[in-house]
């Protein structure tokens, strides 16, 4: 049990009776989180918390034993914060949008570093971006793109909802759009970049994942079928008639996906097909070039 925050609880007693809790739970880093669930719930700031450790918690206490019953429950503290760090960028997250990953800024470095390495960065790009979610992985790549325009698509009407918030917040609603659907069904303008990270959990797993993402992640998000690569044969038979010449299509995948990945993106026609590391040394990332007819880029 949580247990109760009497009015008359200093802050610096709430954080310890959070953070002993917290380690009990076997929950890493506990005073980090102690400290940002006690600020959530108080809505004061970090520094007030240092500055005024002996202020009482007042008529915070109810919340503050209600984010630590969540937390306790195993829901990610970035759900319960209702927002997530992403590539520097805040995102707000709803119960439909999959929690970004840190792993997943691979896949923006990887793109970035493509469009570096061909000179284009420059150019007015635009890109699509599959199982959009919060919007995360097009809003980043937009933020370092001051050309580029793109669209997220998503099956869940609520994720696109949760993406075009975060898209105005962030001042980049002129150059995003959001659309409900499935892939790309229905699409018809080609692309310069195509980007996505789809389900790639194999269904027979997905009770053995951790109870952070068991539990509130959203199962569409997640469940990539049998083999886990159901979503990869789809995006690789529908990517080359969407990309433009010498375009670029990047997806996450999970860990040891990549060769049968990169081994498909080959047979469907990419060209200089690569794999990207995460700072774990997972290959996290696998990225082709659509043929160029006319003029190859390397």
């Amino acid at each position: 049990m949580s247990g109760a925050f009497p009015p008359g609880l200093s802050l610096s007693a709430a954080q310890a009776r959070i953070e002993a809790q917290l380690a009990e739970a076997g929950i890493d880093e506990p005073r980090r989180e102690a400290r940002l669930l006690l600020a959530a719930a108080t809505g004061l700031g970090l520094t007030s918390l240092l500055a005024r450790p002996e202020t009482p918690v007042g008529e915070a206490g109810p919340a503050i034993a209600r984010f630590l019953a969540a937390r306790l429950d195993r829901m990610p503290l970035s759900r319960i914060l209702g927002r997530r760090e992403f590539y520097g960028l805040e995102f707000r997250l709803n119960p439909a949008t999959l929690d970004p990953r840190g792993d997943t800024e691979t896949l923006v470095d990887a793109v970035l570093a493509w469009l570096d390495a061909h000179g284009r960065r420059s150019e007015p790009l635009r890109l699509l971006d599959l199982g959009t979610g919060t919007g995360a992985i097009l809003l980043a790549l937009l933020s370092q793109l001051p050309q580029a325009t793109g669209l997220g698509i998503d099956i869940a009407a609520e994720a696109v909802a949760a993406a075009r918030l975060n898209a105005a917040a962030l001042g980049l609603d002129g150059r995003a759009g959001f659309r409900p659907g499935d892939l790309m069904a229905g699409l018809e303008q080609q692309v310069d970049i195509i980007v996505s990270n789809p389900p790639y959990i194999p269904t027979g797993d997905l009770a053995g994942l951790d109870p952070e993402v068991r539990r509130h992640d959203p199962v569409l998000a997640l469940d990539g079928g049998t083999d886990g690569l159901d979503f990869y044969r789809r995006i690789l038979a529908e990517a080359p008639a969407r990309l433009k010449p010498g375009g670029l299509l990047a997806v996450e995948v999970g860990a040891g996906q990549a060769p049968a990945v990169a081994e498909g993106m080959r047979r469907a026609g990419f060209l200089a097909v690569s794999l990207h590391a995460d700072l774990a040394g997972i290959a996290r990332v696998v990225a082709g070039r659509q043929p160029d007819r006319e003029k190859e880029r390397d």
